[in-house]
C-alpha cells in the first residue's frame, strides 16, 4: 500500500510540473520600471557639477531644484543654460562666476539642462 502512495505521488508531483504557469508576472522583472539614471545625470557625474552643485542645498552655486524652479522645462531655457554650462558665467545667482565647461559638446550640455529641468515636478 505504502508503494501505490508513494507511486501516485511521484506521478503526480511529474505531471504537475508540465502544467503552464507563470512563476513571476512580467510586471515585477520588468527592468525599464526601475528607475535608471538619465543620461544627462550620468554626465553630470562624470563632470565637476557636485562641486557647486548639489540637488537640493546651495553650495557655492544654487541647488539643482532652484535651477528648476527659476527655469520652466523648454527648449528655449534648456539652449540658455546649456550655453551657460559650456561658457560659464556670473550675476543670474550672486557674485561668485560659473566656471566654463568649454570641452563639453553642445549635446551633451542639452541633455544635462534637459535632466536638471526635469527636477522641477
Amino acid at each position: 500500500m505504502k508503494i501505490k502512495i508513494l507511486a501516485a505521488i511521484l506521478i503526480i508531483g511529474s505531471l504537475s510540473s508540465f502544467t503552464n504557469f507563470e512563476t513571476i508576472p512580467n510586471r515585477y522583472t520588468n527592468l525599464t520600471d526601475i528607475d535608471q539614471p538619465s543620461e544627462g545625470e550620468k554626465l553630470m557625474a562624470k563632470q565637476d557639477c557636485a562641486t557647486c552643485h548639489k540637488l537640493d542645498k546651495k553650495v557655492i552655486g544654487p541647488s539643482y531644484l532652484d535651477i528648476a524652479k527659476k527655469y520652466p522645462s523648454n527648449d528655449k531655457n534648456i539652449s540658455y543654460l546649456s550655453d551657460k554650462i559650456i561658457k560659464g558665467g556670473s550675476g543670474v545667482w550672486g557674485g561668485i562666476p560659473m566656471a566654463a565647461h568649454t570641452s563639453l559638446k553642445k549635446d551633451d550640455a542639452k541633455k544635462i539642462a534637459k535632466y536638471i529641468l526635469s527636477l522641477n515636478k
